[in-house]
């Protein structure tokens, strides 16, 4: 009897082995589609940069990937971190559309599961100030709570205000203020201040901070898992 059930779960194992690739495609297919998204809801998403906005820590058609397990961990957003957040409502100008419905479905199926970022009421700045700190700038000179803040990461040519003077401000509780990089071509926080919040970004519209730009290769930057 145990030479049989030896024998037969040997027929069953090559079976197994032996099985087409039209079975065995699919059920890769469907396991790779599960891990994309326990990736992409619980650990890390790409988004796709699309101006010119953080240049040039961030260059247009850079994939970079937010820690999305970050939020659930305790962090909390700090000045000089490059952050993801949603549109809190009108930073955007209203999306194109092409008119095609079907490439428009696939588009809006892959970025559900990860595969590709998704759509364009995202944006990428750098947090300056946080809740309850004071932010202004006079001149060239940008200062938070009074002190001034050295910015190595500016666009060559710009200077911390671009020829904007504001401020002070006061960034309301579980709030953040965000900047550009390329402060001469970024619609930010300073342009906003006549809006909900007075240009401070709600801390629940923050997807996560910026972990690393992972495409294309050459551009390849680690800021780390927070971001920093």
């Amino acid at each position: 009897m145990s030479v049989a059930v030896t024998e037969e779960t040997t027929q069953e194992q090559g079976w197994r082995r032996r099985r087409p690739w039209y079975v065995e495609l699919p059920v890769m297919i469907a396991v790779g589609l599960v891990v994309a998204v326990v990736i992409k809801s619980c650990l890390f998403q790409m988004f796709s940069i699309p101006s010119g906005s953080m240049e040039n820590t961030l260059q247009v058609g850079d994939r970079v990937a937010v820690n999305k397990l970050a939020p659930l961990t305790g962090w909390k957003p700090e000045p000089g971190e490059p952050v993801v957040f949603k549109d809190p409502g009108g930073w955007l100008p209203p999306a194109p559309k092409d008119g095609n419905a079907f490439t428009g479905a696939v588009h809006s199926g892959l970025s559900a599961i990860g595969l590709l970022p998704p759509g364009d009421d995202y944006l990428v700045k750098r947090v300056i100030a946080t809740g309850g700190q004071t932010v202004a700038c006079r001149g060239t000179t940008l200062t938070v709570d009074g002190q001034p803040v050295t910015e190595p990461y500016l666009h060559p040519g710009d200077d911390s205000c671009a020829g904007l003077d504001f401020g002070p401000v006061t960034v309301p509780a579980e709030h953040v203020w965000v900047e550009g990089d390329h402060r001469s071509d970024s619609a930010d926080s300073r342009y906003h201040r006549d809006e909900p919040g007075g240009g401070a970004v709600p801390v629940d519209d923050l997807v996560g901070p910026t972990t690393a730009v992972v495409w294309p290769l050459n551009h390849f930057t680690w800021f780390g898992w927070t971001g920093r």
